[in-house]
Parts: structure tokens; sequence; C-alpha cells
């Protein structure tokens, strides 16, 4: 388990080159809030924090120029922070929600931000198709599921030698309920990286998990067994 690698000096830089897209997307999340129900944070400094900074937390983890999906994405935490900091990584962006998908579209095009498509769909539906499956460098998600659901969303998505990247809290407990899913599902080596948000926000982790070989055929399972009856 690895501990206080992310340095947030360089996500202040971040922020301060790339100022006016984090207000306008701060802007947009204010104003579609009330209608779409995107964050319970509104306060501008705790998105600062608990969102911006957060979702940047893992931007060292991403390759360069590297296909990324994310699953769940609700109001675009972490794919538009990483993405308005790092022009080089295309995003999917997969939600089930039509109204959160309104708003992704929305935010994709106030930004500016290209190679970045959204999906309106169900992870383990896409997670089938052949034209998804297996065809990226990193599937990443941010409080979607506990870990061994959420294993069963996302590996499917990696290439081999890919990597799932799960943005938890505290998940010690979750990384050892989700060992046999990892495993099941074609995952390998798995590292913990914790962090401290500035200003006493809150402990995170960076849970990353190596894709080592194909996933089975038969997952995802669909119809929710992955929530009901977790590997």
């Amino acid at each position: 388990m690895s501990k206080n690698c992310v340095n947030f000096e360089k996500t202040e830089q971040k922020f301060t080159e790339f100022a006016e897209k984090f207000r306008i997307f701060q802007s947009l999340l204010a104003e579609y809030n009330g209608r779409y129900n995107l964050t319970a944070i509104t306060d501008e400094k705790e998105v600062l924090i608990k969102h911006f900074y957060d979702s940047l937390a893992g931007e060292f983890l991403f390759p360069k120029n590297g296909g990324v999906i994310e699953i769940g994405s609700g109001a675009g935490f972490p794919s538009l922070p990483l993405k308005i900091v790092r022009e080089d990584l295309s995003f999917t962006l997969v939600e089930s929600t039509g109204k959160k998908c309104e708003f992704l579209k929305t935010a994709v095009k106030e930004l500016a931000l290209e190679n970045v498509t959204v999906l309106c769909a169900r992870a383990e539906d896409l997670g089938k198709d052949i034209l998804y499956r297996e065809k990226f460098d990193i599937c990443c998600a941010r409080a979607v599921a506990r870990l061994n659901t959420l294993a069963e969303y996302c590996l499917p998505f990696v290439k081999t030698g890919g990597k799932m990247i799960a943005y938890k809290g505290r998940a010690e407990e979750e990384v050892q309920e989700a060992k046999h899913a990892i495993l099941t599902l074609g995952g390998g080596r798995t590292e913990q990286i914790c962090y401290e948000l500035p200003e006493e926000a809150g402990e995170r982790t960076l849970v990353v998990i190596n894709k080592e070989k194909p996933t089975p055929p038969k997952y995802p399972r669909g119809n929710g067994k992955e929530r009901k009856n977790p590997l």
C-alpha cells in the first residue's frame, strides 16, 4: 500500500493554468445541480477540493494518449477535470441516467473538450458489446459501487495490460472482499494508493487493478446480478 504519493502542489499549478475552464465547469455545476441532482456538494471550496482536487489525484496513473472509459460518470468526476488538464486523453463517459447525460454533453460542449463521447447506457450491457469490450487502456469510476460489484462493471472494458482505477475512501475491507471477483474477471496485482485531501477534507484511496488476462465471456452477468449477488 502506497501513501502520500499524490502531489497537490502540481495540482495547484494545473488549476492556475486551466483556471478559466474550471471556473466554467463550477458555474455549470451550480446552474444545473438543482434540476439534475448532480452532487450533494455545492459549496465552492468543497467542490474545488472534494471534486476537482480528488479527481486529479490519480492523473499520474493515466498513460500518455490513453483511451479511457468511465463508468457511472454522474456529474463527470473524475473524467472532466482530468480531460481539462490532459488534452491527450480520449474519454468515453458511460451514464445510465438521461438527465445526467444531458449535463455531461452540455459540459463537454461548453468546455470545448475534444475526443469525449457520452453514452447513455448501462455498463453491464455495454460491457458485452464488441465495440467496447476490452478496448480501453483505463477504466475508471468514482462513487459507483462496492469494489466486488464495480470490478464486474469495469474490468470487461479493459485491455489485457491495462488498468482499472477506482476512486474510493478507505478501501482495505473492500479490496479484501473483492479478491475473488478481481481474479475471476481477469484482474491481477492490485495496489492501494492512499492520500489525504487538502485542508483535512478526508482520506482517500486510489485502487489500481492490473488487467492480466481476458475477462471470461459470461461477465458481466447483467440483470442486476452484479449488485444483488457480487462475485
